[in-house]
């Protein structure tokens, strides 16, 4: 069977603390403590391979307890684990810490990530997939290796981008390479506004400006507008859209992963061939989901699940 997307990106395990309240100093409770594999290409791959799509992974693992963690969560999903290469390191960790609020501060420690090399790429496993999807690693000098990936990638494979705060803060022409070459790109409105020096609206068109074809801002816990609530803004040429969040109850869980989320239930919406307003429903979608249970990865839904749910909103088959 071809594989639909690859996702290329760091893999790490998160060790999630939830807190209190979050500190410049001091002493404050700790309530939750959890250990999920992550890394935000991984996560959205992991989410697709849920929902059907057949994916596979471009990193590195370290040869350790945590790097068989990340391949055997992988192979649960069906995930091709084939070009993930196992370094003789630790596989890369992040600290991640969530607050009742919903604020989260994570801390990267790259571990084996850092020790990717362009030679552990194969362009020709690239080459069969319909989108590759790229998120961010700590290091310079693996931006410069996707980079330089992007300007050997046929036009036939679609390019998503998710560039994270690490990224971000980097400036849009340190990214233009990338932007340019992007059809869908993920970002928050934090990082959107970092990343351009301008509010998102603003921010979005000047991303289009430079190449890319669909910029989708998630909005947080939303942007206010009149009766409803916007959780996500969609901008592609002359259209704009204001994605309406979804009302659900509120259970415990985090935040952390939810922009991967939805961009899995988006990349699945732009995979079946649906238009950009539904893709940036099937996202939010997906995304209530991901933030019902703590972690990334536990919430995400089953092709069922999402069909269910999607029903049940909408009134019709999905």
């Amino acid at each position: 069977m071809d594989i639909e997307v690859i996702g290329f990106g760091a893999l790490n395990i998160d060790q999630i603390y939830s807190v209190a309240r979050m500190l410049r100093d001091g002493e404050a409770p700790m309530t939750e403590f959890l250990l999920s594999p992550g890394g935000s290409a991984a996560n959205t791959i992991y989410g697709l391979a849920r929902l059907g799509v057949v994916g596979g992974f471009i990193g590195t693992v370290g040869d350790d307890e945590a790097g068989g963690m990340l391949l055997d969560d992988f192979r649960n999903v069906s995930v091709d684990t084939g070009q993930i290469r196992i370094k003789k390191a630790k596989t890369g960790t992040t600290l991640c810490l969530t607050d009742k609020r919903g604020r989260r501060a994570i801390y990267v420690l790259p571990g084996a990530n850092s020790l990717l090399e362009s030679d552990d790429i194969d362009l020709d496993y690239i080459k069969q997939a319909r989108i590759l999807h790229l998120s961010s690693f700590a290091g310079e000098r693996h931006l410069e290796i996707q980079k330089q990936l992007i300007d050997h990638i046929p036009t036939s494979v679609k390019v998503s981008f998710a560039p994270g705060s690490i990224y971000t803060a980097r400036g849009l022409a340190d990214l233009s390479p990338i932007i340019k070459r992007t059809y869908v790109l993920f970002i928050n409105r934090k990082e959107i506004e970092q990343l351009t020096g301008e509010e998102f609206q603003k921010g979005a068109q000047s991303c289009l400006g430079r190449g890319c074809q669909v910029v989708a801002v998630t909005l947080g816990e939303g942007m206010k507008r009149k009766a409803t609530t916007a959780a996500c803004y969609l901008a592609s040429g002359d259209r704009e859209y204001m994605i309406e969040a979804i009302r659900t109850k509120r259970v415990p869980g985090d935040t952390i992963g939810a922009g991967d989320a939805f961009a899995a239930g988006f990349l699945f919406g732009l995979l079946r061939e649906k238009n950009l307003e539904e893709c940036g429903y099937l996202g939010e979608l997906v995304a209530q989901f991901s933030i019902a249970r703590s972690g990334a990865r536990a919430g995400l839904p089953s092709l069922r699940q999402l069909r269910q749910r999607y029903e049940k909103l909408w009134g019709k088959p999905l």
